[in-house]
């Protein structure tokens, strides 16, 4: 190179010269990046350095481009040129600490490594290499014939033939790498961020994909070990840090990539965020190290995988990490939720970005493979908060095929698919026509169950018996549970989890009141019975009324204070049908308390309908009035009021089993729809009785009383007055 050259390129480089700075995010430095997209023609220069400048270039020529067409001549004007001078690397140490654009050679091939970016932004570069190359690049045109020949998979192409001259290549980098070979031998050593190589001296151009299509990262980081909870198992809060923990072992890594391990049962992966595309991770079973996986028809081949969307990725990349990444831990032994739910695999993933990505229209994928279970599969996340998991289908959406399931979720958190019963599950149009005829009972049953009340509070004229208090509490009971089941799948939805523990607490509260109310009304029949009609005492309504309103409030304060109240999902074969509503988050709770308790007023209720059944048949046979009955009214009218009176119909529900389950539900929700009717009508025709009959003591401050019964069953007359009186 002649001295008034070298003046030239240092004077020139000395003005505007940039130093070019590793490029961690891209492969390629922000300046340089501005460099090469602002310049209409780049020039990658090898030399023993490695800078970028921008410089003038005449031009007067006819262009010749990728795509073989002429665009014509063009007047001569100042065109920029973004120049690159590129330090030749040979050695291995040299090529791997490199984020720079590579130069080198091998064997006899001039190569050309070069990150995905240039590939995907920049459509022609020209490669000057060799030697005495000054007067070519100070007086570069594209009338050279060494640089008209664009080196493409189609063409063939001159390299040159004299040892040690310059040479010239217009190289159409986005064209010729459209197909590359896969892990050609040139890609056995290349740069952090290198992808692809260019051999510039094949007789026909050749672009190598150094990607593999699947790889596990060479290094391994430790991440501290988790307590184990008494079980044996990991304990969830100790997981959900380990996965906040992930940006400062990005920000120590050297590496793009590395295997993290944590313990027996943790394992995982974290992988720097050089540019912006899909990536995949794959794993062919609970004890299989991570993979990352470049190719996606490749994903096949493995039984699990998670797939990070190019939305998340650039959602990643536009916050504020110095090092944006991508960690997904697995792991395999965590405790379960408070409902002892069933996790495919017992597998949870943890994906983590280091910042906060959710509403994406691209979701993430995670996929599992030729499964065998039992079961209906259900996506599920968890936000990490809480000293257990509290699984929820929000953001998750599940596709079942066959043996096949995958989810798609638009965040980043805790997943699993957890596992719901067969017997637990119902189909699709069930929960529906289920859920449309609960919603609609329950709001006629309260409509006739408020006119009750009206009724019975403003325009009563008579003084009310014992009976007539007793079912207008049961009432109240019932009216409350109506209201609070009507109200609750909204509560649900507003995700509160106070409000919704608020609600679940007083919907088995008002439940468990009700349950408790029909059995008074069973117990006050007997005792009317055993006195013929008459019970003497002492405060009996207000012994009643505390017993029947206190007990089951203790019951709730004992459960809410454990926690036992929360989110319920019923599950539906097709999840994404699932319904949610506030109640019992404890399977075995709901069984021990609810089935339990009603199991008892079953008992009490079913024996005195069995009595009483029996006492209006003798009625009918004792009846002497000439005054013809209608039997099929009184018996349909009798039976249906004793059911509601006393709650008969809730074992409908409450001991469906096997076959007879959907069937039970239906006929349970259909007769627990006419409940506030019957008891509407029992109300009506007892209205206009007589007040009870009282007497009292000459001592005014004595509290005992005679009562009769209260009005007659559906206008029958007392059965169990004449069989008293034989």
């Amino acid at each position: 190179m002649t001295p008034k050259c070298w003046i030239t390129w240092v004077l020139l480089s000395g003005l505007l010269w940039n130093f070019v700075a590793p490029g961690k995010k891209t492969g390629v430095d922000k300046k340089l990046e501005k460099c090469l997209k602002n310049h209409e023609k780049i020039i990658f220069f090898q030399d023993t350095f490695n800078l970028f400048i921008s410089a003038s270039n005449p031009i007067n020529h006819s262009r010749v481009h990728c795509n073989g067409t002429n665009k014509g001549q063009r007047s001569e004007q100042e065109k920029k040129a973004c120049i690159v001078f590129i330090k030749q690397k040979d050695t291995v140490e040299e090529i791997l600490k490199e984020f720079f654009p590579q130069m080198g050679g091998k064997d006899s091939s001039h190569l050309l490594r070069l990150s995905k970016w240039y590939i995907k932004n920049i459509d022609t570069v020209y490669v000057v290499g060799g030697k005495n190359c000054c007067s070519t690049l100070c007086d570069f045109t594209a009338s050279n014939p060494l640089a008209t020949d664009c080196v493409n998979a189609e063409d063939d192409f001159n390299p040159p033939t004299v040892e040690g001259s310059c040479w010239v290549r217009r190289v159409c980098a986005k064209k010729l790498c459209k197909n590359p070979d896969k892990e050609g031998d040139l890609c056995d050593k290349i740069g952090i961020n290198i992808r692809y190589i260019i051999n510039l001296t094949a007789t026909t151009g050749k672009c190598y994909d150094c990607q593999p299509s699947k790889e596990k990262p060479k290094k391994e980081k430790k991440v501290e070990e988790k307590p184990l909870t008494e079980n044996g198992k990991i304990d969830p809060a100790a997981a959900s840090e380990t996965m906040k923990v992930m940006t400062n072992i990005a920000f120590t890594m050297n590496e793009t990539s590395a295997a993290l391990s944590g313990g027996e049962g943790v394992q995982g992966i974290i992988k720097k965020i050089t540019e912006t595309e899909e990536v995949s991770f794959g794993y062919s079973s609970p004890n299989d190290h991570l993979s990352i996986i470049s190719d996606s028809s490749v994903l096949q081949s493995f039984s699990r995988s998670v797939s990070v969307s190019i939305e998340a990725m650039d959602k990643a990349r536009s916050s504020n990490l110095s090092d944006p990444f991508i960690a997904i831990i697995r792991f395999t032994n965590m405790a379960q939720d408070e409902k002892n739910s069933t996790v495919l695999g017992d597998e949870v993933l943890g994906v983590e970005m280091g910042t906060v990505i959710d509403n994406l229209t691209d979701p993430i994928g995670i996929n599992f493979l030729n499964m065998i279970y039992e079961g209906i599969p259900s996506c599920q996340s968890w936000n990490g908060d809480g000293n257990l998991p509290n699984w929820t289908t929000d953001g998750c959406e599940t596709h079942q095929n066959g043996t096949d399931i995958t989810c798609q979720c638009t965040h980043l958190t805790f997943f699993a698919i957890l596992l719901a019963p067969p017997n637990q599950t119902i189909s699709s149009t069930d929960l529906k026509n289920l859920t449309i005829i609960t919603k609609v009972g329950c709001g006629l049953s309260m409509f006739f169950l408020c006119i009750v009340l009206f009724m019975h509070f403003l325009i009563r004229r008579t003084k009310a018996t014992d009976s007539t208090k007793i079912l207008i509490n049961l009432v109240l009971a019932l009216c409350l549970l109506d209201l609070l089941f009507l109200i609750n799948s909204s509560v649900a939805g507003m995700k509160n989890a106070v409000g919704c523990k608020v609600v679940a607490a007083l919907m088995h509260y008002s439940m468990l009141a009700t349950f408790t109310w029909f059995a008074v009304q069973a117990l006050h029949l007997c005792i009317q019975l055993y006195t013929k009609g008459n019970i003497v005492i002492n405060r009996y309504m207000l012994k009643v009324c505390l017993a029947s309103w206190l007990t089951p409030s203790v019951i709730v304060v004992v459960l809410l204070v454990l926690g036992k109240y929360g989110e319920q999902v019923i599950q539906a074969v097709d999840p994404s049908e699932n319904v949610t509503m506030c109640w019992i988050n404890d399977g075995n709770v709901h069984y021990i308390v609810n089935i339990g308790y009603y199991a008892i007023v079953f008992i009490l209720t079913f024996t005195t309908f069995t009595v009483m059944l029996s006492w209006l048949c003798i009625n009918k046979k004792t009846k002497k009035d000439d005054k013809p009955v209608n039997k099929t009214e009184i018996s349909l009218m009798t039976v249906m009021g004793l059911c509601c009176m006393m709650g008969v119909t809730w074992g409908f529900a409450f001991f469906a089993y096997g076959d007879l389950q959907i069937p039970s539900y239906y006929i349970f929700t259909v007769l627990n729809s006419f409940q506030g009717f019957f008891l509407f009508i029992y109300y009506y025709k007892s209205r206009s009785s007589r007040a009870p009959k009282t007497s009292e003591s000459d001592n005014s401050t004595s509290a005992s009383r005679t009562t009769t019964i209260g009005p007659d069953l559906l206008g029958l007359d007392n059965p169990y007055i004449n069989v008293a009186g034989k």
